[in-house]
C-alpha cells in the first residue's frame, strides 16, 4: 500500500483478513473485468453459471475438510450472513436464545448484536429479542477462572457442562432434557477478541454436551476462514464437525461484499429452507461470485497451503525473537498467518492500552528506516484490552518482508517500550 505521498506500506493486518492474496490481485482484476463485459449483474432470484461454480467449490471443499453434505446460501457482508444463519436456526428449532463467548464479534446489526459480546453495540440501539448467553472464551494467557493450563485439566469446558446439571442454572429441563438454547455461536480462533487460540482439545469437550441435548454448532469463519489458520476452515484444527459455517471477507479477496453460510443437507436443503427463506437483492450477484470461483481456484494451487503454513512458523519465530527482546511482549503465538503479540506493562502481564496506540499510530506515520528508505507499517489491534497486534499478512509474504516486519517493529519498541 502506499500513501498520498508515495511512502510504502507494509501491511500486516490486509484489510482484516480479506485481502489474503494480495491488493489489487491480477487474476481477480482479470476475471472482473472479463464479467463486466458478459454479466455484469443479474438479481439473484435468478441461476448464473458462476453461483452454481461457486456454491459447488464451498460444498465440495465442506465434504474434504469435514466429510460433510449440504448446500449454499448466499448473502451480503458477514453480519448479513450471520443474521441469516439466525433465521435458518429459529426456523428450524422454533428457538430464539443461543450461546456464543466473552469476546465474540458476529456483526453489528440488530440481530448479530445480540451475539457479540460488546455491550457498546448494543447500548443506543436497545434489544431486538434476549441477549445471548455468553460463556466465558478458553483464554488460557488470561484465564477467566484464574487457572494454568497445564493443571486445569479443562476446568473451563467443565464449567459449561455444569450449566446442564439442574434447571436452576437456567439451561436445561432436566425432566425432558430439553435445552432452552437453539445453539452455539462460536470463533475456532477468536478474531476481534485477540485472536486467541483455543487448548486442543476445548471444543470436543464442548461439543460432547451439545450433542447430548441437540444445540447447532454455528462456526463463524468470517475472518478465519479460507486458508488463514493454514487449514481451510479454523475448525479443522479442532476435530469436530459443525452444522452451520458463515464465511465472508476472504471469499472474494476483498473485491465484492459477498458472504453467506453452508449447513448441512438437513438443515438447509429445498425443504427445510426453501428459495426466499432469506433474501437480499444484491446476494449472488455475478460480480461477487467470479470474483469467489477466482479466489477458489487460487486457493487450490499446490503448495499455497504448505507456503501459509511455512510462512507463519518463520514470523512466528521473529516475534518470539521480539518477546525475548521486550519484557513489554507478554504472549505471542500464532496458527498459520494469523498471529497475536499482547503488549503489557514490564511485568508482562498487565494489560498496556498506551504503548499499544503509541506503536500504531507510529507505525502510520511512514517515517521507518529500511534500507536507507522510508516506509510505514500497518498493524491492527484487538483484544480484550485493545493491548494486542492481531496480524493477518499476506499468503504471499517474502521473507525480505518478514524480515523488514521484524526490523520495523524491533525500531518502533525500541522508541516507546
Amino acid at each position: 500500500m502506499y500513501d498520498i505521498r508515495g511512502t510504502p506500506y507494509l501491511d500486516l493486518q490486509m484489510w482484516y483478513s480479506s485481502v489474503n492474496l494480495g491488493y489489487r490481485n491480477q487474476r481477480i482484476c482479470d476475471a472482473l473485468k472479463d464479467q463486466i463485459d458478459r454479466l455484469p449483474q443479474l438479481s439473484s432470484t435468478y441461476l448464473h453459471k458462476e453461483k452454481i461454480q461457486l456454491s459447488a467449490a464451498i460444498s465440495k471443499q465442506m465434504q474434504k475438510s469435514f466429510l460433510l453434505k449440504g448446500r449454499v446460501h448466499f448473502n451480503v457482508g458477514g453480519a448479513q450472513a450471520i443474521e441469516d444463519s439466525i433465521k435458518l436456526i429459529r426456523k428450524m428449532t422454533g428457538k430464539s436464545l443461543f450461546f456464543a463467548f466473552q469476546g465474540s464479534y458476529h456483526g453489528r446489526t440488530i440481530g448479530t448484536t445480540e451475539i457479540t459480546s460488546s455491550y457498546r453495540y448494543r447500548k443506543p440501539y436497545g434489544h431486538f429479542s434476549n441477549r445471548a448467553n455468553f460463556i466465558p472464551y478458553p483464554y488460557c494467557f488470561r484465564c477467566p477462572y484464574g487457572n494454568k493450563f497445564d493443571a486445569c485439566d479443562y476446568y473451563c469446558a467443565k464449567q459449561f457442562e455444569r450449566l446442564f446439571e439442574t434447571e436452576y442454572n437456567s439451561v436445561v429441563d432436566p425432566e425432558s432434557g430439553e435445552c432452552e438454547y437453539g445453539a452455539f455461536y462460536i470463533e475456532p480462533i477468536q478474531g476481534t477478541g485477540g485472536y486467541i487460540i483455543p487448548p486442543p482439545d476445548y471444543f470436543k469437550r464442548i461439543k460432547a454436551v451439545l450433542d447430548r441435548y441437540g444445540i447447532i454448532i454455528v462456526d463463524d469463519e468470517i475472518q478465519m476462514g479460507f486458508y488463514r489458520t493454514g487449514r481451510f476452515w479454523a475448525l479443522e484444527h479442532f476435530g469436530i464437525q459443525p452444522d452451520v459455517v458463515a464465511f465472508g471477507k476472504a471469499l472474494t479477496n476483498g473485491m465484492n461484499p459477498l458472504s453467506g453460510f453452508w449447513a448441512r443437507e438437513e438443515l438447509a436443503g429445498p425443504k427445510a429452507f426453501p428459495p426466499g427463506s432469506a433474501h437480499s437483492t444484491f446476494s449472488s450477484n455475478p460480480m461477487g461470485t467470479t470474483a469467489g470461483v477466482e479466489v477458489m481456484k487460487l486457493l487450490q494451487e499446490k503448495g499455497l497451503e504448505h507456503r501459509i503454513n511455512e510462512s507463519g512458523k518463520k514470523f512466528l519465530v521473529i516475534l518470539k525473537k521480539l518477546q525475548r527482546k521486550y519484557k513489554v511482549i507478554g504472549d505471542v503465538s500464532g496458527i498459520g498467518l494469523a498471529l497475536r503479540m499482547e503488549i503489557c506493562q514490564k511485568d508482562g502481564f498487565t494489560p498496556n492500552r498506551k504503548l499499544t496506540d503509541q506503536i500504531f499510530q507510529a507505525g502510520m506515520r511512514g517515517d521507518l528506516n529500511y534500507k536507507g528508505k522510508k516506509y510505514g507499517l500497518v498493524l491492527d489491534v484487538g483484544g480484550y484490552y485493545k493491548n494486542i497486534f492481531t496480524l493477518a499478512p499476506s499468503f504471499y509474504i517474502t521473507d525480505e518482508e518478514t524480515q523488514m516486519a521484524f526490523e520495523f517493529l524491533d525500531e518502533l519498541f525500541g522508541r516507546f517500550a
